[in-house]
């Protein structure tokens, strides 16, 4: 048995206990998440980060269309020097960030989910001032990028219980 015909076999014993159990994609016709690409309206950015964190919310959500719900969030986000030389040079940060959303109703405004998530990331510090800064706004960006990912991943994990 060649090692794609094995590959095959096991991804097909594998899925299996999922046919057997009900299982329905997330965004398959009736899965819990079906109908909420484009009706999900994050507020609008105050901030950089905020800007970064929406952005990545519609790649992933869509942009919204005919919002249905609204998104509230509150972003946090912290650095922390981690690498500090024997001349009390720092030459890397740590950036944690953390996010408090709220799914409402758009129509009623009553709140259907809500949460928080949290990561983190870092950068160096050792190149010119511009290759710092440049560094810093990057790790920013993936950070917001790490968050709405698991914003997305909530919402959807939790789709059955407002998306109705």
């Amino acid at each position: 048995m060649s090692s794609s015909d094995r590959r095959s076999l096991l991804i097909a014993l594998a899925a299996l206990p999922l046919a057997a159990c009900g299982f329905t994609p997330a965004y398959g016709p009736g899965g819990p998440a079906a109908g909420i690409r484009g009706h999900i309206r994050p507020d609008t950015p105050p901030d950089r980060d905020a800007f970064s964190l929406v952005d990545e919310l519609e790649a992933r959500l869509g942009r919204p269309q005919d919002a249905r719900f609204t998104l509230g969030y509150t972003i946090r986000t912290r650095e922390t020097a981690v690498a500090i030389t024997p001349l009390n040079i720092t030459t890397r940060y740590d950036v944690a960030g953390a996010v408090h959303f709220t799914l409402r109703d758009a129509a009623s405004g009553h709140t259907l989910s809500q949460g928080e998530v949290h990561s983190f990331t870092s950068y160096g510090a050792t190149g010119s001032t511009v290759a710092t800064l440049a560094a810093r706004a990057d790790a920013h960006q993936r950070l917001m990028v790490i968050l709405a990912d698991e914003i997305v991943t909530r919402l959807i994990a939790t789709s059955a219980q407002w998306n109705k």
